[in-house]
């Protein structure tokens, strides 16, 4: 299925680009997300038209993300959660709980889908996060894990 881009979207393509992506992703998440239209005629015409705009805008988002990278980039957060004698947690460190870390020390909104632990944090130990805060712009922290009670 063929779809024009109305913003950068990472692996994909850039604004204003027909690409030609399979029916479910163009439905489900760019279409969905208002990242693309379908590339009829009209649309196409009616994206040549506003690309500028959208390009002004895609910088802004850019720019925006660029200082929350600064913010962030090379941080440690703690988590303290219950673990085993062998040092593994009784369940795991999830991106909606990183998300929550970073509002309530920075006060900036991250997106859980934004966050991508480089491997899945289920023991003690600080591990490296990856955040795409653009298609563009990554931030990486790292999340300090620390035991709250061993539980035998």
């Amino acid at each position: 299925m063929k779809v024009i881009l109305l913003e950068n979207v990472k692996r994909v393509g850039n604004i204003g680009e027909v690409i030609d992506v399979k029916r479910g992703f163009a439905r489900n998440f760019l279409i969905a997300n208002h990242k693309a239209l379908y590339a009829s005629k009209e649309n196409v015409r009616e994206v040549e038209k506003i690309k500028a705009d959208l390009s002004k805008k895609d910088n802004e988002k850019k720019k925006e993300a660029s200082k929350i990278a600064e913010q962030i980039n090379g941080k440690e957060y703690s988590v303290k959660k219950l673990s085993t004698e062998n040092k593994e947690l009784y369940g795991s460190v999830k991106p909606t709980e990183i998300a929550k870390l970073i509002q309530d020390e920075n006060k900036i909104e991250i997106k859980p889908s934004m966050i991508q632990p480089v491997k899945e944090i289920k023991a003690l130990g600080t591990f490296k996060v990856k955040i795409s805060l653009h298609s563009e712009v990554d931030a990486e922290i790292f999340i300090n894990v620390s035991s709250a009670e061993i539980i035998q």
